[in-house]
């Protein structure tokens, strides 16, 4: 007789073969069993089929499925979401690594107050290069129960550390597919939105960064940006000051990047917005006398600040 999962662990994988055993392998260690591992190939070239298969024959709780084609993460996270079976639901990064208690803990949270808490997240280690750097810092000031607030700032949850109630996710919706990156944040804000967050203070999750994930790509990251704010204008303008930072931030990236004119907009946007930041109007202004002097401001600033720094 077939058991009813409780949890449903989502990997989306897209030519990850040399990688996505290690994320397989931390999923089937963990010291919570009661869950089945849904892994979404996103139309892969490499071996990540073979991999997949060689776990498939000897865990019974692995489920394959496979895209014709390439959709990226958010679509493949959905196709996992419509074929999963558990209340809970789970997702792994198919080049990070969970620590072996991490289910077993998001668990008891919910076994206490199943109808209270909407997700449990972890802290995490977030390891590039030879630098590992835990996440959530010490900044963030508020990270358990009402959070939406302090996510509308910055994103402080990994999507690998989350655990949701699969009754939550319905009713905000899934992964938004439109996005090229920051899924992850646009997600946990309508979470937070009406939803309860628990947080757990341990690092149950170690998420690499490398060169060819799609989070490498600073410019899908603004444009994703861009489209949150258009998306979530109303959740952002009740808190002016993040609002008027993401906006600050869009048009200091434009302005040294691919669109200065864009760039220009933005930063008057984030002085209109929130005007209490004197620095907000300095970098309007200089934006008036064009990109090189813009640079050039920026240049000297910097000399500046590093012989304050270093006297």
């Amino acid at each position: 007789m077939n058991i009813k999962p409780e949890v449903s662990v989502i990997i989306p994988t897209y030519n990850r073969g040399y990688l996505v055993g290690r994320s397989i392998e931390s999923v089937l260690n963990q010291t919570y069993h009661n869950f089945e591992l849904i892994i979404v190939d996103d139309a892969s070239t490499d071996n990540t089929k073979e991999v997949i298969k060689k776990y498939q024959k000897v865990d019974s709780r692995i489920i394959y499925l496979n895209h014709d084609k390439n959709k990226g993460g958010s679509a493949a996270r959905n196709t996992g979401i419509k074929a999963a079976k558990g209340k809970y639901f789970a997702f792994q990064d198919s080049d990070d690594e969970w620590l072996p208690e991490k289910l077993e803990k998001q668990m008891k949270y919910f076994e206490k107050s199943p109808s209270v808490i909407g997700v449990v997240y972890t802290g995490f280690w977030r390891i590039k290069n030879d630098e590992k750097r835990y996440i959530p810092s010490d900044k963030i000031m508020n990270k358990d129960s009402r959070i939406h607030n302090e996510l509308l700032r910055s994103n402080f949850i990994g999507t690998p550390t989350i655990l949701i109630n699969k009754d939550c996710l319905k009713d905000v919706g899934y992964f938004d597919e439109t996005l090229p990156r920051l899924q992850d944040w646009e997600l946990v804000l309508r979470l937070s939105k009406k939803y309860i967050f628990k947080f757990i203070d341990e690092p149950l999750v170690v998420s690499y960064y490398t060169d060819d994930s799609i989070s490498a790509n600073n410019n899908l990251y603004y444009e994703a940006l861009e489209m949150i704010l258009n998306k979530h204008s109303d959740f952002f303008l009740k808190r002016k000051n993040a609002f008027a930072l993401h906006y600050f931030n869009l048009g200091y990236y434009y302005c040294l990047n691919n669109d200065f004119n864009k760039g220009k907009k933005y930063l008057f946007k984030s002085f209109f917005i929130y005007p209490k930041k004197i620095k907000y109007l300095a970098y309007s202004i200089i934006s008036l006398f064009g990109q090189n002097n813009f640079r050039k401001f920026l240049g000297s600033f910097r000399k500046i600040k590093s012989i304050i720094l270093n006297r």
